[in-house]
């Protein structure tokens, strides 16, 4: 059982001891106002990185998130400046998301084509036509029912968390249990051999990408809520955040291989990173770490690479 998830425990210990040199280091990291801003900011990560999980595990990739997680919220933001109420705000955000998914899932799964050329193609398109159409410009004049969904900043943000949370424990759960996860599963580790046994690959590919719209959906609605007006920008660099969270949580880029355990462990690893840069910069020790968080990105790019190299030395290894 051990050897079976050895990545996610890994992942677990790195980030343990990341947690106890703060502890040392930097002992306000464990404010509390700190610690639910970190839980409240990384709710909308961790429920992209559900979707995000199911992608990667059936061998495919999805880096369009960040434009269709930025669509999203300005069409939830739309939505509740026309006076809908929040639950058809939500419900036309999903089916927002679930469309742009969609339109992924057939190019991939209906052509064939190469899931990273058909995403980054809708990432820029997406990208550059909401840019055309907003200019950058916020949605504003929002209702005060939409942020926090109108229950206040303390219990709205119990609930963007709460949300969070179910989400990630009904896939995970259906991941283990239910026929459709061990489809993916069988997707991923070999399209072919799930054929022979029954499974349409095609069609879990397909709808795999519809529930990553709508995922991505979900989470711009959780993100959205947190402000009074919605940032069209708001995705830009989510899809490095979240692949690099999935993969160096254990996820297999070569599919059939992971846990949506292993992600949620690798949201918390790398949604610290800024945090921790910044509170270690208070030490006058340490402050050569403090002096640089816009590495971000860079510490998230490396954590993709070392998670493939691992990959490719474990198969290797096998």
């Amino acid at each position: 059982m051990t050897g079976r998830y050895r990545r996610e425990l890994s992942v677990a210990a790195a980030y343990a001891a990341l947690l106890l040199v703060l502890a040392v280091a930097a002992p306000r990291f464990y404010g509390p106002d700190q610690l639910r801003a970190f839980v409240v900011s990384n709710a909308p990560v961790l429920v992209a990185a559900v979707g995000m999980t199911l992608v990667i595990l059936c061998r495919q990739i999805d880096i369009s998130i960040g434009s269709i997680f930025s669509i999203c919220g300005v069409v939830a933001g739309l939505l509740a400046r026309a006076g809908l109420p929040i639950a058809l705000v939500g419900l036309g955000t999903l089916l927002a998301g679930s469309g742009l998914g969609a339109i992924n899932g057939s190019l991939v799964a209906g052509l064939g084509l190469p899931s990273i050329v058909v995403t980054l193609a809708t990432l820029v398109i997406g990208r550059e036509s909401l840019r055309y159409v907003r200019e950058g410009e916020f949605v504003r004049n929002l209702p005060a029912g939409f942020q926090w969904f109108g229950a206040g900043q303390a219990a709205g943000q119990w609930l963007v968390v709460s949300i969070a949370l179910l989400v990630f424990a009904v896939f995970a759960w259906g991941l283990r249990n239910l026929a459709a996860g061990r489809a993916i599963y069988a997707t991923g580790s070999d399209p072919e051999a799930a054929r022979l046994a029954g499974i349409r690959p095609r069609r879990v590919v397909f709808v795999v990408f519809v529930v990553m719209g709508a995922l991505a959906g979900l989470a711009a609605l959780l993100n959205a809520v947190r402000f009074a007006d919605v940032d069209p920008n708001a995705g830009a660099g989510l899809e490095l955040q979240v692949i690099a969270a999935v993969v160096v949580g254990g996820v297999a880029v070569s599919g059939g291989r992971g846990t949506l355990a292993g992600s949620l462990i690798g949201v918390a690893l790398l949604g610290s990173i800024v945090p921790a840069l910044v509170f270690l910069g208070t030490n006058p020790h340490l402050a050569f770490f403090g002096a640089k968080p816009q590495w971000e990105k860079a510490i998230q790019g490396l954590i993709i690479l070392l998670a493939v190299a691992w990959d490719a030395l474990d198969r290797e290894g096998r």
